[in-house]
């Protein structure tokens, strides 16, 4: 019997975990695998860049929904998403992460399958189980409503299936197959260490801090931005800091008008020259929840510019620590790595590269006694 898989992308996080599966799925010629890409990120730097890199495919259906508020822009991937399910009718929707796009579609295919007794398409989901139990979180919306709705749910980390127990979902709906997104990393990291933005930058290893930061918690409030960028300010006395400027946070800056003539400001980087940037950084500060993934398995300090994270094995295992937005304890904890006393972590179990190869035959498996 022949399978449909839909596979769903909307933005960057999701390309280095959707990557893995969809190469996986080649191995299984009873399946066919469909990528749609909402458009939810649409600049080329934010998306076409990382399609080129993790060598997908040109997508089968681009949706093209662009940007827009949290509703509109969820209704309108939920209009679009609907007319490729009426399509196409697949065996399983699969969805990643916690974008928008993520619920978006879940909650699309729930709806449908409502209407239609025949056609039942299951829905997985991966990354499910990570809470932030911060409900003032987009993210944290999304994925709470999304594992609500989900047939299968693949976690990354032990604290994942005991969220997910807690609320209630059945056992045997939860699989612990570890990070996929850390698939990508290791199979192209030998790659990214040819890339040369560290000639085109200027840069040696080990001589500068890499930072990101773009959610609406700390680039949306005057104040909040404003006491972080300060504080960065009296690490870049000691190290330089490169901040890939995301597009959301630029506009913040100008419209604050923050001076940042300190920071080493470059426009946002495709995943191989990142992945570069990161890998020769003596360590990174963050918002970001896949960079405390990244920067675990590599072995670099990172310092979360948050108040809390969904993803707490990179704490109680890995080289994470959470900073929030107090510029003392920003300034602190960098002043201890530049002096040699920076953070010692571990990989976690199942962070091995074979995540991919594990989802594809849970859900091979499942389709073939469930269809």
């Amino acid at each position: 019997m022949k399978y449909k898989i839909i596979i769903v992308v909307g933005a960057r996080p999701n390309f280095m975990k959707a990557a893995p599966i969809y190469q996986e799925f080649k191995k299984y010629p009873e399946i066919e695998t469909l990528l749609i890409h909402t458009g939810q990120h649409y600049d080329k730097n934010l998306s076409k860049v990382f399609f080129d890199d993790l060598k997908l495919p040109r997508p089968t259906f681009h949706l093209g929904v662009g940007s827009a508020s949290h509703s509109i822009q969820t209704a309108r991937i939920m209009t679009e998403f609907e007319k490729i399910l009426m399509k196409e009718e697949p065996n399983l929707i699969m969805v990643v992460g916690d974008v928008n796009s993520t619920l978006a579609c879940a909650l699309s295919a729930a709806k449908y399958r409502c209407l239609r007794k025949v056609y039942q398409p299951l829905i997985a989901h991966i990354e499910a189980g990570l809470r932030s139990f911060d409900w003032r979180m987009p993210e944290e919306i999304n994925r709470k409503l999304t594992d609500a709705l989900s047939d299968l749910l693949f976690t990354t980390e032990p604290q994942a299936n005991d969220n997910l127990l807690k609320e209630g979902v059945e056992p045997n709906r939860i699989f612990y197959v570890g990070n996929v997104m850390i698939d990508s990393l290791l199979r192209f990291r030998a790659q990214a260490k040819n890339s040369k933005i560290l000639k085109k930058l200027k840069l040696k290893k080990n001589s500068y801090a890499l930072l990101t930061m773009h959610r609406p918690g700390n680039v949306d409030d005057k104040a909040d931005l404003k006491n972080i960028i300060q504080a960065l300010g009296k690490i870049a006395n000691s190290i330089k800091i490169v901040f890939p400027v995301h597009p959301r946070t630029q506009k913040m800056l100008k419209r604050f008008r923050i001076k940042v003539n300190f920071l080493k400001l470059i426009s946002p980087l495709g995943y191989l020259e990142f992945l570069k940037l990161m890998i020769e950084a003596k360590f990174v500060l963050t918002d970001s929840g896949g960079i405390q993934e990244e920067t675990t398995v590599l072995g670099i300090p990172c310092l979360t510019l948050r108040e809390n994270t969904e993803r707490p094995i990179t704490v109680s295992v890995g080289t994470n620590i959470i900073v929030g937005k107090d510029p003392q304890r920003i300034i602190s904890e960098s002043k201890k790595i530049l002096n040699g006393k920076g953070k010692k972590g571990s990989i976690p179990e199942f962070w091995d590269g074979r995540t991919a190869e594990r989802i594809c035959k849970i859900v091979y498996d499942y389709l073939r006694t469930h269809h």
